[in-house]
């Protein structure tokens, strides 16, 4: 199967709280594929199912072409899984803590050693590997929460935002070593509030809004289906707000900011609106052009009204 994850007509409730309301999801293998979402759009419910931990009402899913349900003992041979909350045992070293799982995933004890070791050589480890994970600092948790996930190499690993509460320099050494696993075939399922995160990781990504998959597609599809890139003047003098706007028709203004805005499709526009402003005389004090963000596609999909017209 071309699919590592096959997710078809998936459906689940809580009550009377509809969580997943038909979602299909089909992830390549050795691919990164991020998931966003608003808070309570199902995307950790879809990936406790994934991982056997929650039954589901209808539907399909299928994990490395296991059944969840007919073989969830082979998918969870499968996949590693890292939550938001590192799931380490604070009491014990951080060497400790790979074997001992290693030795719970079936590995024996010769292999369990190499595969500790390579894991803290790997997540730069190594000098903290006797002390306590209670001593570890947030980035060091994630970084052995992650190894964790790991010991028994996995094909398929599902990270639930796994950066939360990382500091930026953390956060960025995280994604040095997912882009390392994608680059080695693992497949890994990324849920994330940081929109910036999905970008620089995912090399496909789903949006999630009242249980349903509202747009898919790579990056950089998802910001074109939004608009091209903008042109924005901030103008010297609110009064000149309403000439540019006469100047540019198609600009959109924003008078406490004092900026005129155009959609540009090419290079002629953005000189023919610089142009107009100059021969008109309105000062500015700085311009830029700027690019559709996830942030802008994110805001666009998860509407209130486009969600419930979907429901």
């Amino acid at each position: 199967m071309d699919a590592a994850v096959q997710v078809e007509d998936l459906q689940k409730s809580f009550g009377d709280r509809v969580v997943l309301d038909g979602v299909d999801l089909a992830i390549s293998r050795g691919t990164i594929f991020g998931l966003l979402g608003p808070n309570g759009a199902g995307k950790t419910t879809l990936v406790r199912i994934l991982a056997t931990l929650l039954r589901f009402d209808a539907g399909r899913v299928r994990v490395d072409g296991y059944d969840v349900v007919g073989q969830a003992a082979a998918v969870r041979r499968t996949i590693g899984l890292t939550g938001q909350y590192a799931s380490v045992d604070d009491l014990l070293t951080g060497q400790e803590n790979l074997f001992l799982l290693g030795r719970l995933a079936h590995l024996d004890r010769g292999r369990a050693r190499r595969r500790t070791a390579e894991l803290l050589t790997r997540f730069d480890l190594e000098q903290v590997a006797g002390m306590r994970v209670g001593t570890y600092s947030g980035g060091m948790r994630r970084r052995l929460d992650l190894a964790a996930s790991l010991i028994a190499a996995p094909p398929v690993v599902f990270l639930d935002e796994p950066t939360t509460g990382l500091d930026p320099r953390s956060r960025r050494n995280l994604w040095g070593v997912i882009r390392g696993l994608a680059s080695e075939g693992t497949t890994i399922l990324l849920t994330t509030q940081h929109l910036e995160e999905a970008d620089a990781l995912a090399d496909e990504i789903a949006v999630l809004d009242h249980g349903l998959v509202v747009t898919r597609g790579t990056p950089g599809q998802l910001k074109a289906r939004i608009g091209a890139e903008r042109f924005t003047a901030h103008l010297e003098v609110a009064a000149d707000l309403d000439r540019a706007a006469r100047l540019l028709p198609t600009a959109s203004l924003d008078a406490q900011a004092r900026t005129v805005t155009v959609p540009l499709s090419g290079p002629d526009e953005l000189r023919s609106a610089l142009n107009a402003l100059s021969e008109a005389g309105i000062a500015l004090t700085r311009t830029q052009v700027t690019a559709p963000t996830l942030d802008d596609v994110f805001f666009a999909v998860t509407s209130t009204a486009n969600s419930e017209t979907r429901r």
